[in-house]
């Protein structure tokens, strides 16, 4: 992978100064191959990671396993292209296993979370059939820990 494209993928607040002084190449390089892997769609945007709790915006996040049938010269793509377009959904993936799609979902409360599952997702024709799992905590989101830095409480041992 490229490193600027390893360095943005860690930080994406970096600025393109920033990123040069590390590479060491100049800021406008930088910027010339940020425009360029945005014009090829292989940066396809910047985002942050919240901390959700400290914000005080309270979504309910649910993974819900979708088995569908895969359409006559479309596969499993045009399908999951539908599903993917909803505003609820956040992120939708091909899966091997037992269920063929893996989809988060996000909304306000439980009941816009059902409902989206249960007026939306299960009404469309060729989805078989859906398992809705309940996100209770996070951990971990896109690779960053969403506790703070552990203190190690054990006592120091000496000779």
């Amino acid at each position: 992978m490229d490193p600027l494209l390893k360095l943005v993928r860690e930080n994406a607040a970096l600025k393109p100064a920033q990123l040069a002084s590390l590479l060491g190449t100049s800021e406008a390089d930088v910027v010339a191959r940020l425009k360029a892997y945005e014009n090829d769609r292989v940066i396809l945007g910047y985002r942050a990671v919240l901390n959700d709790e400290k914000v005080g915006h309270d979504l309910v996040r649910a993974v819900i396993e979708v088995r569908i049938t895969p359409e006559r010269g479309g596969g499993f793509d045009r399908l999951a292209d539908r599903i993917a377009k909803y505003t609820e959904v956040e992120s939708c993936y091909l899966m091997s296993g037992g269920y063929d799609l893996l989809v988060v979902v996000a909304g306000n409360n439980l009941r816009e979370v059902a409902s989206f599952v249960s007026e939306k997702l299960a009404t469309i024709q060729g989805v078989v059939s859906t398992g809705t799992h309940f996100l209770l905590k996070p951990y971990k989101e896109q690779g960053v820990l969403m506790s703070g830095p552990t203190v190690d409480e054990r006592l120091p041992v000496t000779p």
